[in-house]
């Protein structure tokens, strides 16, 4: 999907076979293995992965996932999004991603620790403040961030709190960094649907997966005045016509584990609920669950990717020829997490901490400035929204290419 959509972008821009290339193909693939003992006394080898994607324009960036599918497609598929994504939003990095294959949910708390540490000690070749910086992503979190902070420090033999972005407040980690992806995706919404002239107040929401972005892009729609009808999870999805109380359906969550079993609104196939009419459909969970399958059935004017790669090359096709649904691509919708990251990096490189309000204000800045970016190149080169917005991460990443030259 990625290099699809990379070469759709490429021949509309017309670029030049020798920077397409290096535009397209990662900067650095590097694959190590993890030896850890278990708790129970044996030693499992774990496969980490690391892609680097540019450094054209400076250190790479992205998250590290731990998931039982993790594999190197991935990875750099992920790390080229992150790529445009950085270039769209005017950060000063290259696209980076990382991922173990393991499964987090059945390791202890220690075999997690060990795990970390280790490909940490592997990678430390590869990363640095100004190389590599890494952030919490699925099955990861700051927790783990501050054991790649220590293990990274250890070696260094002092502190260094630029190596990761997403860790604890009190490791020199940023306020509003757990909410930033979440709060920009409500905010993007909100801001398109005042641009198609419907009211937050009589505006209505459906969003699939309930992780952390998903809360977060409930709690701040919610707050817009948004009724948020549909939201669910890997276990199964709730429904209430009037409106769901999103804080209250936090704490169930809390309390259960899952949205299902909400006494207050009913189960709905989560099949089903991405099809309901809505104004606005958020899938904020796993990728390709907008294909050619239910494209043509959507009923949302617009569609918000707070997932990575949510919708399919074919279902891009289709939604291009209805024409009546405003996509906001993944790598401007989800861009709260990378631009926030930045803010916790400068500050670390400065050493100077800013407030909550401070954050999340920069934050709203760099998002509406990056969705006027995009609509304006869509209308001036007549682009559907997600080319534009690549085709301003890709052009980014060639000029830099470009004016630096190619070293001998």
């Amino acid at each position: 999907m990625a290099a699809a959509q990379f070469d759709r972008v490429a021949d509309a821009l017309e670029l030049d076979q020798s920077i397409r290339d290096r535009c397209k193909w990662p900067k650095r693939i590097v694959t190590v293995t993890c030896p850890v003992q278990l708790d129970d006394g044996r030693v499992e080898t774990f496969f980490g992965h690391r892609v680097q994607h540019h450094l054209s324009r400076g250190p790479t960036k992205g998250g590290l996932r731990y998931h039982p599918k993790v594999s190197i497609g991935e990875v750099a598929a992920l790390a080229m999004w992150m790529n445009w994504k950085c270039a769209l939003a005017g950060l000063p990095y290259g696209g980076g991603k990382g991922g173990i294959t393991c499964d987090p949910t059945t390791m202890s708390y220690g075999e997690q620790e060990r795990l970390t540490r280790r490909f940490t000690m592997e990678m430390i070749p590869f990363i640095g403040v100004e190389t590599d910086v890494m952030a919490p992503d699925m099955g990861t979190n700051e927790q783990t961030m501050a054991w790649i902070l220590d293990t990274y420090s250890t070696h260094a033999g002092y502190l260094v709190p630029g190596i990761v972005t997403g860790k604890p407040v009190g490791l020199q980690g940023t306020e509003g960094r757990t909410e930033a992806t979440g709060r920009g995706v409500g905010f993007l919404v909100y801001r398109v649907l005042d641009r198609l002239g419907i009211s937050s107040s009589h505006a209505s929401a459906v969003i699939q997966g309930f992780g952390n972005v998903g809360r977060h892009a409930a709690l701040t729609l919610a707050a817009y005045g948004v009724k948020v009808m549909g939201i669910s999870d890997v276990k199964g999805a709730v429904w209430n016509e009037s409106g769901i109380d999103v804080k209250a359906l936090c704490r169930h969550v809390d309390l259960t584990g899952s949205v299902v079993g909400y006494a207050e609104a009913e189960a709905m196939d989560p099949e089903e609920m991405l099809l309901q009419e809505c104004d606005a459909l958020i899938p904020a969970a796993v990728e390709r669950v907008i294909n050619g399958e239910n494209a043509g059935k959507l009923q949302c004017r617009v569609l918000a990717e707070a997932a990575n790669g949510p919708t399919t090359p074919d279902a891009d096709l289709i939604l291009e020829e209805r024409g009546d649904v405003f996509v906001i691509p993944d790598i401007l919708c989800n861009a709260g997490g990378v631009i926030v990251s930045y803010f916790e990096w400068v500050q670390n490189l400065q050493r100077f901490n800013w407030s909550r309000s401070e954050v999340l204000t920069k934050l709203e800045t760099k998002l509406q400035q990056s969705l006027e970016r995009v609509i304006y190149t869509a209308e001036k080169r007549g682009m559907p929204f997600r080319m534009a917005a690549t085709a301003l991460g890709v052009e980014e990443t060639a000029g830099a290419k470009g004016m630096r030259g190619l070293f001998p």
